[in-house]
């Protein structure tokens, strides 16, 4: 029947359109690609030669072998020649694309060439299979049409080869695709795949760009300028826009967002050329930004299985303004010290130390190291959480090899249990370093095993016996942005899924627990701040006069005179003894304030730094002297603030500012407070101070002459426990 088919498709063989009909496929990848095809944008024209000829080389790596049994067509061991140009980023992310393409639909390729009857009928050199396969590959996703040639490229002779010999074939090569469709029932090769790898080629398609910026080059306001200038505009989200636009991303505040369009756009403007703009995965931005939070000014950092160099350079950028150094180990070769020392001088980067040795073979008492405090390990992972596993191989891994893993959608048991155990042992020797006080654990895999799995299995199983703290699992010190991030983080776990916006990451901060022997208390918290300057305007309590006392006499200030610093605390100290006194003198206050006269209540209540209270009811916020004194000498009282603040150490007694009148105080009148009052009635004459403090609450109702005040709050409500604080 499919045979019946197949000759009433291609009855007239000699129609090229026809042909192009039957055989017309989704690209592998793009699931959009027949829509924008169909919109008017042009079909692919295919490679030049030596993308093909790279391309073939991958491929040969990274096949699926099979049995003797069921092997139809051999591939040689011999690698094809390879160009010096082969070499360039855009030609290895090209032949990298092309090779995974092709070994998505290896078996469907054999099977094609099998049907079409090129094997085994043709006597082609097995070296040369690969290059086959991959060329068949793009030829049926050009829906089998002529491929465009430069003028400016040099011709290899087995490209030409391969290319001749599938266009002879070409008619037998679509029906045999056709053949492959029907049987499959799919509309489409692409439909053919797992449905795993549909989703994340689906991710691919439209996942969000993220670019950090280089701040030592450029700052964050000239990029959104520049951005600007050339009519990107700035929005919230980039989702489902299809304009020149941007966004600034919520967890990292130098990470900008573009749509996955505008990618050839942005790599041709001065921004990218320049390193003022970089290109890549966010999770690695997470990474370096967790460290960034943990560090301190001279805090030097190690980083383990960087993979792309941009992450170094990242963490460079960040502890630009830092006297912090970074270390980077395992970089196997040394021939790569000249490129690497000349893009990180291009990047502006001057803080990178690279060590050759492996990070298992250093030793955790390194001299190079004692420095070291925080520890970012980037593992080697199954990376499934990645949506463009070709970007992953290229920029963080070299292994080629789990490319096969992507193909299929998942990784093997075997091979996720080496990848499990290798983890594990970076992890521990990592917590092994005296002198390190956090490890930044972070991965692009969405399993378990390689996530918690491994650093609940490391704390757990810590090393007791060396002489410092235990490791413990720290919260993130990231920001969460939205209810989901925070339900996924739950158990200290910062976890990001595969989406539409953002590719998988699993981030753990582990911290040592605190030394019991090295606990701080506030006292010491608030001594050394003082002793900085922090809290320049603001007086230490009771609580820690005693030890102001005990350092004075061993440590001189140097902003004032002794005499002075000690005049002070004897001040304080009489102070704290009149106040230990007013409730004994409750009574005799009350008499004494009763009586004075109306002349004074009114100087006191103009002056701007004390209210002087009117209520009959000690209060241990107003000085004890003003209590005491049946004609108080207002001059005395300002002249005593004045010495209270030397070194403009503002207002040891501020406090007493929010000490209001009772006829200020609109209070109803309730049981509560009128149980507090005396029986007998005062009646006052309150004059308004002249400067109204912005702690003071407005008072519609002051008291006038001849009128009662209002009742008075209670001296519970007032009190203060240390009112020159």
């Amino acid at each position: 029947m499919l045979r019946a088919t197949s000759e009433l498709e291609f009855s007239n063989e000699k129609n090229t359109e026809e042909i192009s009909q039957l055989a017309s496929l989704v690209l592998s990848g793009d699931t959009s690609t027949g829509e924008k095809n169909s919109t008017g944008l042009p079909e692919k024209t295919g490679y030049p030669d030596s993308v093909y000829i790279m391309a073939a080389n991958i491929f040969q790596g990274i096949r699926f072998e099979k049995s003797p049994e069921k092997v139809l067509i051999k591939y040689g061991n011999e690698p094809l020649r390879s160009l010096p140009e082969s070499e360039d980023e855009s030609f290895q992310r090209s032949s990298y694309e092309l090779a995974f393409s092709a070994l998505k639909f290896q078996d469907i390729l054999e099977a094609i060439l099998i049907d079409s009857c090129i094997f085994p009928s043709t006597t082609i050199p097995d070296h040369l299979s690969s290059l086959i396969i991959v060329m068949l590959y793009d030829f049926q996703d050009r829906k089998f049409q002529a491929r465009f040639l430069s003028d400016n490229e040099e011709p290899i002779a087995e490209v030409q080869e391969v290319e001749n010999l599938l266009n002879s074939f070409k008619i037998k090569l679509a029906a045999a695709l056709a053949r492959c469709r029907i049987k499959h029932d799919a509309l489409s090769i692409y439909h053919i795949l797992p449905e795993t790898v549909r989703n994340q080629e689906l991710r691919a398609s439209t996942l969000p760009l993220y670019a950090w910026i280089n701040t030592c080059k450029i700052s964050p306001e000239e990029v959104y300028y520049s951005l600007k200038k050339r009519g990107y505009n700035k929005v919230k989200s980039v989702l489902h826009i299809d304009d020149k636009v941007f966004a600034v991303d919520q967890h990292c505040y130098d990470v900008l967002i573009f749509p996955s369009h505008l990618k050839n756009n942005l790599l041709n403007i001065d921004l990218f050329k320049d390193y003022k703009l970089i290109f890549q995965d966010k999770s690695r931005s997470l990474a370096v930004h967790s460290v960034k939070a943990l560090l301190n000014m001279d805090d030097d950092i190690l980083m383990v299985n960087t993979g792309s160099w941009y992450t170094v350079a990242h963490m460079s950028i960040l502890t630009n303004n830092n006297t912090s150094k970074i270390f980077v180990c395992g970089v196997k070769s040394q021939a790569k010290d000249p490129d690497l020392k000349n893009l990180f001088t291009k990047m502006g980067c001057k803080n990178i130390e690279i060590l050759h040795e492996a990070f298992l073979n250093i030793e955790s008492k390194d001299h190079r190291l004692q420095k070291v405090k925080v520890i970012l390990l980037l593992p080697r992972c199954s990376g499934l959480g990645v949506s463009n596993p070709v970007e992953f191989i290229l920029n963080e891994h070299e292994d080629t090899g789990l490319l096969k893993d992507f193909s299929q959608g998942g990784t093997s048991e075997d091979k996720l249990h080496i990848l499990v155990q290798q983890q594990y042992e970076q992890l521990t020797h990592a917590m092994k370093f005296t002198k390190a006080q956090a490890v930044v654990y972070c991965t692009c895999s969405v399993y378990p095993e390689e996530n918690e799995g491994v650093v609940k299995k490391a704390l757990e199983f810590q090393d007791h016996g060396i002489k410092v703290q235990p490791y413990r699992l720290s919260p993130p010190v990231l920001p969460l942005c939205s209810l989901k991030e925070i339900h996924l983080s739950t158990d200290k776990f910062f976890r990001m899924e595969p989406s539409e916006i953002t590719n998988g990451c699993f981030l753990s901060v582990l911290t040592r627990e605190r030394d019991p022997s090295e606990a701080v208390s506030v006292k010491d918290v608030l001594a050394r701040a003082a002793a900085k300057g922090l809290l320049d305007g603001i007086e230490l309590g009771k609580a820690s006069k005693r030890e102001k006392k005990k350092k004075k006499s061993k440590i001189p200030l140097s902003k004032a005179p002794t005499n002075d610093s000690n005049d002070i605390q004897r001040k304080i100290a009489e102070f704290l003894n009149r106040e230990s006194n007013a409730n004994a003198n409750r009574s005799e206050t009350l008499a004494t304030k009763t009586s004075l006269p109306r002349k004074n209540t009114t100087t006191a209540g103009s002056s701007s730094h004390v209210r002087k209270p009117n209520k009959p009811t000690s209060n241990p916020l107003v000085p004890t002297f003003m209590k005491n004194t049946a004609q108080p000498r207002p001059y005395e009282r300002q002249t005593n603030f004045v010495r209270s603040r030397p070194e403009d150490r503002v207002m040891a007694l501020k406090p007493v500012e929010i000490v209001l009148p009772p006829v200020m105080l609109p209070f109803s009148g309730s049981q509560g407070i009128k149980s507090q009052i005396p029986t007998q009635h005062f009646y006052y004459r309150w004059v308004g101070p002249k400067t109204v403090m912005p702690n003071y609450f407005p008072s519609p109702s002051i008291s006038r002459r001849g009128e009662k005040p209002r009742e008075n709050l209670p001296s519970s409500l007032l009190r203060h426990p240390r009112p020159w604080l």
